[in-house]
């Protein structure tokens, strides 16, 4: 006997725990784990392989903004610098099995399901990735999508809409929203879910009970489980079956299953058949689209490389936090912790637990083409020091070690009025080589660089922030648990079961329903389980 009809999402249901669906069809596809495999199987294949799927892969140009900034990086102490890539998951369906598996053919525009940032260390020693809730409202910048010509400008919006102008307009939103400078971006359809999931022989997950959830059609019992196939996509499409059954629920299941597809990666032996990675990789290319900069094995084979520097328990899943839309009850805006989290990542500062071994990196590692001054271009220059930070005589010890570095420095003693945090202001573009220079030598992270055009000499503004020591502090316990709190943090290393909704989140014949109480009816049915 057939389980209940496919229902489509209903928008008008109120938000959560301040995180609640956007758009109909919510699924979260294992996007970073699709691009990571795919690059692992491509790194292995050979000659033959690379003239296939280099032909498959599609490309777009990684900024389409016409207003703000593409952004710039810093370099670390020995000339490394980071590494963002933008995943997107997109809604559209534009082959006959998209339509199919999507439940429906959408013909208003391809918008983003899923976001998730990606920031590979400069010292390739951690990872840490952030999923962005598609039903934020943001500000957003200007687009011209290069491939269809159509354009937009500035305007206020749900961000997942951001893709109808191109993934290069994500790219150019994102990056309004954190201040995060992204190198690259990799997106993927439906169906390259089900062929990523094959590959390794399924992804396992668990799950804290019975669950049924109509929407995706994900029927799991209590317990462990090993997902492929279609399975895996009602797994990640799930919401209403998760947590509250609000986005909060979705990144629940999105991060368990990216750890469990990660640790299948690294498993000893797991990607061993030539001809079965063949046959998914050529799928997987075909669903595939990344900027100018990946559109080749190579250079795919490359970003994996940097990837694989990274164990499991140095990569970070989060979600960035946010509230109630004050004027939306269905949607939700930045909370004021994100802007913590977010600067964490644009300082390339761990949200992983402390590493015990240095890593070993190669300072080449991943040039760009905004590169910080190294050691062997350093030159030296005119630097003021201005003390806010409430403590007496800090611009003078500052100065004095800037002064046997080789900088011409010199204190305020004019500055008294106390600042929250430390600045290094500079005039503009003709200071700021100098200025990441300075922040290199000091250990201020780049976010606390300021355009200041009535500056005339750069300017080292130490706030309250920065009261003892020559050099910035480094990231505290307390400031990582502010930058990772509410973000539902987890690690890749680590399986646990994924929290089934204890509300009447799901609907049985029309009828509000738990989860557990949906399973049995649905089992009592002969409904099947997904993993059968």
């Amino acid at each position: 006997m057939p389980g209940p009809e496919f229902e489509p999402e209903d928008d008008s249901r109120p938000v959560r725990h301040a995180r609640e669906k956007g758009p109909r069809h919510p699924w979260l596809r294992g996007i970073l784990y699709s691009l990571v495999l795919l690059l692992v199987v491509a790194s292995a294949g050979g000659f033959y392989v690379y003239h296939r799927l280099n032909a498959n892969i599609a490309s777009s140009s990684l900024f389409n903004g016409t207003t703000g900034s593409e952004g710039v990086k810093k370099a670390d102490a020995e000339g490394r610098f980071p590494v963002n890539i933008l995943v997107i998951g997109t809604d559209a369906r534009t082959t006959a099995e998209d339509c199919k598996l999507g439940g429906a053919c959408d013909e208003g525009g391809a918008r983003a399901d899923v976001e998730l940032l990606v920031h590979v260390s400069a010292d390739r020693s951690n990872i840490s990735a952030v999923s962005i809730p598609r039903d934020l409202m943001t500000e957003m910048p200007g687009c011209k999508d290069p491939d269809n010509g159509t354009s937009i400008g500035e305007r206020y919006g749900q961000i997942n809409g951001s893709l109808l102008y191109g993934p290069g307009c994500s790219v150019a939103t994102i990056h309004q929203l954190t201040g995060v400078t992204i190198d690259h971006f990799a997106m993927v359809d439906f169906s390259g879910v089900i062929a990523m999931s094959d590959a390794t022989g399924g992804v396992q997950v668990c799950v804290n009970n019975n669950v049924y959830d109509n929407y995706s059609h994900l029927k799991l019992s209590k317990g462990k489980h090993t997902l492929k196939g279609e399975a895996a996509l009602e797994f990640v499409r799930t919401r209403h079956g998760f947590g509250d059954g609000s986005d909060l629920g979705r990144t629940y299941g999105q991060h368990a299953f990216l750890s469990g597809a990660i640790q299948a990666i690294k498993a000893k032996g797991t990607l061993l058949n030539p001809t079965k990675l063949l046959g998914v990789a050529n799928a997987a290319t075909k669903a595939l689209t990344v900027d100018d900069g990946l559109d080749s094995i190579p250079k795919l084979i490359s970003l994996a490389k940097e990837f694989n520097k990274v164990d499991t328990d140095r990569i970070t899943f989060t979600t960035m936090q946010t509230m109630a839309d004050p004027t939306n009850p269905n949607r939700v805006v930045a909370a004021p912790a994100a802007a913590k989290l977010f600067a964490t990542i644009v300082d390339d500062r761990s949200l992983s637990k402390a590493k015990s071994t240095t890593s070993t990196a190669s300072p080449s590692a991943s040039a760009s083409p905004t590169a910080s001054p190294t050691s062997t271009s350093k030159s030296f220059f005119s630097v003021k020091v201005q003390n806010h930070s409430g403590v007496d005589g800090r611009a003078t010890k500052v100065s004095d070690s800037l002064k046997k570095e080789g900088y011409i420095a010199s204190a305020d003693a004019s500055s008294a009025e106390l600042e929250t945090h430390t600045q290094i202001l500079y005039s503009g573009k003709s200071q700021l080589t100098q200025a990441q220079q300075l922040a290199t030598d000091l250990d201020v992270p780049v976010s606390l660089l300021k355009a200041d055009k009535s500056v005339k000499v750069i300017t080292v503004a130490m706030g309250e922030d920065w009261t003892t020591g020559t050099s910035y502090p480094a990231l505290t316990k307390a400031d990582k648990a502010e930058a990772l709190s509410d973000s539902h943090a987890s690690s890749a290393n680590k399986s646990s079961c994924v929290p089934v909704s204890t509300q009447y989140t799901v609907k049985y014949n029309g009828v509000g329903k738990t989860p557990q109480q949906a399973y049995a009816l649905a089992t009592s049915a002969g409904v099947k389980d997904s993993d059968k």
